[in-house]
């Protein structure tokens, strides 16, 4: 695969993932494109290359700054703003997954502990239980993500390798 190749690939690649974590495709390509770009580019640069509009391109560019996934860089002499991504691939999960936890976990969590049910039926103790249960998990992932977010890259990578050779060890037979 040529090289312009493998970068129109991961830019699509990366559009298609974006949906899956809450963003549009266009963000998530601009994204892409600030990811594999080695030197900050400005949003004429970024309409160009996608094909988008202003608009489009601003708006996402603002976003993209908001999630600081990207950040504004000046150049002397130069009237554009220019822009360039987090390229630490550790960091960009984290603010992610800030991200996310703010848009769904969070809200979920504040609905879920809402709900209080009056009754004493044993209908009532079986609906507050699977709600019990699912607020337990909701904050566990809180927990999680918090800790993920709050952690270093070396804490990351070793629980993460931890897991997948706990996960990926042979079990014991039960001969």
């Amino acid at each position: 695969m040529k090289l312009n190749e493998a970068k129109q690939h991961f830019i699509q690649t990366w559009g298609l993932l974006g949906s899956k974590w809450g963003i549009n495709r266009t963000m998530a390509q601009i994204h892409a494109l600030l990811l594999l770009t080695q030197q900050p580019i400005s949003a004429e640069d970024i309409m160009n290359e996608l094909d988008i509009s202003r608009g489009n391109a601003n708006m996402n560019l603002r976003r993209l700054l908001e999630w600081e996934l990207v950040r504004k860089e000046f150049k002397a002499g130069e009237r554009k703003e220019f822009f360039i991504a987090e390229k630490n691939a550790v960091q960009v999960c984290k603010r992610i997954a800030n991200e996310r936890k703010k848009v769904e976990l969070i809200p979920a969590k504040k609905a879920l502990h809402k709900i209080n049910i009056e009754e004493k039926t044993d209908e009532a103790n079986a609906v507050m239980k699977t709600i019990s249960d699912f607020r337990e998990v909701t904050d566990l992932t809180e927990t999680l993500i918090n800790r993920i977010i709050d952690a270093d890259e070396n804490w990351i990578y070793n629980a993460l390798t931890k897991i997948i050779s706990e996960t990926d060890a042979p079990h014991a037979s039960k001969d």
